[in-house]
């Protein structure tokens, strides 16, 4: 705006600028006596300041732009002037025909003339109209042209895109050849078979329209396939186990719910031991009477002061005053020792590796045996993978316990099924197989604690009665 400014003074300050507000005062064209003012304030700057110079100088520009669409000193002269040559002599018919079209063109016309109000109305300047920016404008310009670019130049190398790609591996459709599905006749004998219980979904759409409308299922993740635990639903029990069982195997089913209540008998003596008091630790009554008198009696013990050695003390000092700077014979010295200690070490270090040369042998065997340990214990690793599957694994706060096992003495086994009596609960059974298969996590009864204790009170009738 300041640059076209710039241009419109320069361009009136020429000598063949033409105005069309000329002023015809002489008087106001002469500069008149400026008054002194001090302009040093800022408050006097448009108090005192006269511009209607520059006002009336850029209203004249503003009216040449509207009147004639631009400044006069830039219009050609053939724009400007015409040729007078006086009226051309015609003849009196024609002038007469001429009148009569004319008239003829008046009258039909008048009832298409514009109105006054629609002529004012109308938009008069030559200036054109402001180019309307955001009518230009995109949204996203600058990246869509920066994709276009990369496109361009990734189609003059010969690449083609991840998304050019996907879009050629799409399976055609042909809407031509498409017909819309017709529904089969229930009699007709040549339909295809279609099983309602078959656990297959029957999907006839195009996948990749159930894909992207959300209509097709998602995959199960084969982590979700794998069961939590390899045992059996139902565990067979041992052959001791059976109403009328062989000697042997009934012998070796005692031995093991033997070795089972052994093993529970030591828990607890353990925990006893834990807990038994040791009679050392006992209060005897000699014990008894020292707690009691202790503080009573006074004990006069004379502490022995410690005076500090003032040898040692100055020693000290005198050692922190030693320590002087070392001079440049002594730090020559230092560096000379400790490259050789360097240069040592690497010549240790490359005779070491010359010896290694001759130790391959040995190098190998070691080799050889961590390999084979590597794997021994790679193959123990999922050997107790393996066998914590068979395990029931920690879900909750408490620990999983095994059900009692269910065995009859010799003296208890029955001769036939109607002297066996029933023993356990088939509930309780299915619900440690359920925590044991690691199904749900191993639970306890809830404790029932009563808010308010029970009130006893006696009635009359029982008064009465006795």
């Amino acid at each position: 705006m300041a640059a076209a400014r710039r241009l419109k003074r320069v361009v009136a300050s020429q000598p063949g600028f033409l105005s069309l507000n000329a002023s015809s005062n002489p008087a106001d064209q002469l500069s008149s006596r400026r008054k002194r003012v001090n302009k040093n304030k800022k408050k006097n700057w448009n108090k005192h300041s006269d511009v209607n110079d520059v006002e009336d100088f850029l209203e004249d520009i503003r009216h040449q732009e509207r009147t004639t669409g631009g400044l006069l000193a830039e219009k050609s002269d053939d724009s400007l002037f015409f040729l007078d040559v006086g009226q051309v002599k015609r003849n009196e018919p024609k002038v007469k025909a001429e009148a009569e079209l004319t008239e003829g063109k008046k009258r039909k016309g008048k009832s298409s003339r514009p109105l006054r109000i629609d002529l004012i109305l109308q938009h008069d300047s030559l200036v054109p109209p402001p180019k309307d920016v955001l009518s230009y404008q995109q949204p996203n310009a600058k990246k869509l042209r920066r994709i276009a670019q990369k496109a361009e130049q990734l189609a003059a190398k010969g690449v083609v895109t991840r998304r050019q790609k996907r879009l050629l591996n799409r399976p055609p459709v042909n809407n031509r050849t498409a017909k819309k599905a017709v529904t089969e006749a229930n009699n007709n004998p040549d339909r295809d078979y279609y099983d309602i219980w078959s656990q297959e979904s029957r999907n006839s759409a195009d996948p990749w329209y159930l894909q992207q409308t959300g209509k097709k299922l998602v995959r199960r993740p084969e982590k979700l396939n794998e069961k939590p635990s390899v045992l059996p639903a139902v565990e067979v029990i041992a052959p001791g186990g059976s109403y009328n069982p062989d000697f042997f195997s009934h012998q070796a089913l005692l031995r093991e719910a033997h070795d089972i209540e052994v093993k529970k008998q030591k828990q607890e003596d353990k925990i006893e031991r834990q807990l038994a008091v040791d009679k050392g630790d006992t209060a005897t009554e000699e014990t008894i009477f020292q707690e009691q008198v202790e503080g009573l009696v006074e004990e006069n013990e004379e502490e022995e002061e410690v005076v500090p050695n003032e040898e040692q003390e100055d020693g000290v000092v005198g050692a922190i005053a030693l320590t002087e700077k070392k001079t440049e014979r002594q730090r020559k010295r230092e560096k000379a020792e400790k490259m050789k200690e360097q240069q040592r070490l690497a010549d240790k270090q490359q005779t070491n590796q010359r010896q290694q040369l001759f130790q391959l042998r040995s190098i190998k065997a070691s080799i050889k045996k961590k390999e084979q340990t590597t794997k021994a214990k790679q193959k123990q690793r999922k050997a107790n993978q393996e066998s914590q599957k068979a395990q029931p694994r920690r879900l909750g706060r408490l620990k999983f316990q095994a059900q009692d096992m269910e065995v009859q003495l010799s003296n208890e086994l029955a001769g036939s099924l109607r002297q066996l009596k029933p023993e356990g609960s088939v509930i309780k059974d299915r619900f440690k197989s359920l925590q044991k298969r690691n199904l749900i996590e191993p639970r306890e009864r809830a404790k029932f604690k009563r808010r308010y204790k029970l009130k006893y009170v006696e009635k009359r009738a029982f008064r009465e009665i006795t």
